[in-house]
């Protein structure tokens, strides 16, 4: 009988539940913890990868400032109100912020956006916005965008973009100017100390940007951030984060708007603001409720310490079936027991994982 017993005894030790609950239980808790902290994560494949992330791109408006750029100049060389109803038309079709902060300031002004109709309407992300009022093509985008049709800039709109400011022109199509609007954004206010985590964790940082070169250097300036891309549209924005990733780089991309959400794909970790678009909070792996950027240092924190206890976890429940194994198997406990002790390193795993609520990620 002692020879059964022994043989129960093992087969009851060596039942692995303790190692199937190790992984998962920890997970469940990491992934309740960060929705207790507004910030949603799509699978545990997404809570993995985020401990190992080294670089993060960081887009601009809307992510690393509040998204809710405001007009601070307009200038034509026509009727200022002409050239603001003609470029709120045209905007009225955009979602970009830049758009709708036209469309707001024209409000302001006592323009209505869809006063003018507008015909053969065509989006160009990245660079802005082309259709036809009153059988006229008129074009309202980016210096880039007005650069690579041949135009001509008017001196002087490039001292707008050396003060920080994003500037968008407009062009008739046979190359008639037909004004300037410059707009400010405001940095979020916890942008800088999250970046300085970020760096303090080891993690570089850059921010890839459709604006101009003057206002990209500025921000990155004044929040220390690591690298800088400018004047990029979205195809470019996935280049660079392929070119990061060609050299052996873990690359999280955080990002807000429609245009953001290919590179979000792109990435090894998508973390989509929550304020921004629905398609962005579709590509992504993570969603920040609040759109804090201090979400994605809780997020990588809390990647960490989940695995942490995952590891912890692991080695507990290996410990348990190398000691307790040879016990049993030499008839030295009782099956009782055996299963008494099965089921405390399964409740041991459960407690450890449970703890992590006691870490603090912020």
């Amino acid at each position: 009988s002692s020879a059964v017993f022994a043989a129960v005894a093992t087969l009851v030790i060596a039942c692995p539940c303790a190692l199937g609950l190790a992984t998962p239980t920890a997970l469940m808790v990491g992934s309740g913890i960060g929705a207790s902290k507004g910030i949603l994560i799509r699978s545990g494949e997404a809570l993995e990868n985020a401990k190992d992330v080294d670089t993060i791109v960081f887009d601009k408006t809307g992510t690393i400032t509040t998204g809710v750029p405001h007009v601070t100049d307009i200038e034509s060389p026509l009727d200022q109100l002409d050239f603001l109803k003609a470029a709120a038309a045209i905007e009225n079709y955009s979602e970009h912020q830049l758009g709708r902060a036209v469309i707001e300031y024209a409000k302001s002004r006592g323009i209505e956006a869809n006063n003018s109709p507008v015909s053969d309407l065509t989006v160009k992300p990245g660079l802005g916005i082309e259709g036809k009022i009153n059988g006229k093509s008129i074009y309202i985008g980016s210096l880039r965008m007005a650069l690579e049709k041949g135009e001509s800039i008017p001196k002087g709109i490039e001292n707008y973009a050396k003060e920080g400011k994003t500037v968008i022109v407009g062009f008739e199509e046979d190359g008639k100017y037909l004004g300037m609007i410059a707009l400010s954004d405001t940095i979020k206010p916890e942008a800088k100390n999250a970046l300085s985590s970020l760096r303090e964790m080891g993690i570089k940082t850059v921010m890839l940007t459709g604006d101009n070169r003057f206002t990209a250097e500025a921000v990155a300036k004044e929040l220390n951030i690591d690298e800088v891309r400018y004047e990029l549209l979205p195809s470019d924005k996935i280049n660079e984060i392929k070119k990061l990733q060609g050299q052996s780089k873990i690359v999280a991309m955080v990002g807000d708007g429609i245009n953001d959400a290919p590179s979000l794909k792109q990435a090894n970790v998508g973390i989509a603001i929550g304020t921004g678009t629905d398609i962005a909070k579709e590509a992504s792996d993570i969603t920040l409720v609040k759109g804090d950027l201090e979400g994605v240092v809780k997020a990588v924190k809390l990647s960490k310490a989940t695995f942490r206890k995952i590891r912890q976890n692991l080695f507990w429940a290996f410990f348990y079936n190398i000691v307790a194994i040879p016990v049993a198997g030499l008839g030295l406990l009782h099956p009782i027991i055996a299963e008494a002790a099965m089921a405390m390193s399964s409740v041991n795993v459960v407690t450890n994982s449970l703890r992590l609520k006691k870490k603090s990620i912020d």
